[in-house]
């Protein structure tokens, strides 16, 4: 299993953000109440990348999330997931599109 780390507040969310403009960053917003959430949460923790990946689980989290949604520019889903170059969402998929295969497909494309 790759690693990964949680965003837990809107601090640590301006860090990553102010990084993707060095690197690739995936993150993936997951509810942890959602079984559709969980099958992409398996997908995005099992997804072996040299991408860094964080996450933000909603529900604990949604200031977090509601900053991302803010900052992005993108209407906030749960399970949602994003790649962030230079401090934008270049590619975003949610539900049953959050795969092992879409998420190798973007990071390889951006």
């Amino acid at each position: 299993m790759s690693n990964f780390k949680e965003i837990t507040n809107i601090e640590e969310w301006k860090d990553v953000l102010e990084q993707s403009k060095s690197h690739k960053i995936l993150v993936l917003k997951h509810s942890t109440t959602c079984p559709v959430s969980a099958h992409a949460y398996a997908e995005f923790t099992s997804f072996e990348s040299p991408v860094e990946k964080y996450l933000v689980k909603v529900i604990e989290s949604r200031a977090v999330s509601n900053e991302i949604e803010h900052d992005l520019g993108v209407k906030h889903e749960s399970p949602q997931s994003f790649l962030i170059v230079d401090g934008k969402a270049s590619w975003g998929a949610s539900h049953w599109k959050i795969t092992k295969k879409e998420l190798a497909n973007a990071t390889e494309s951006f």
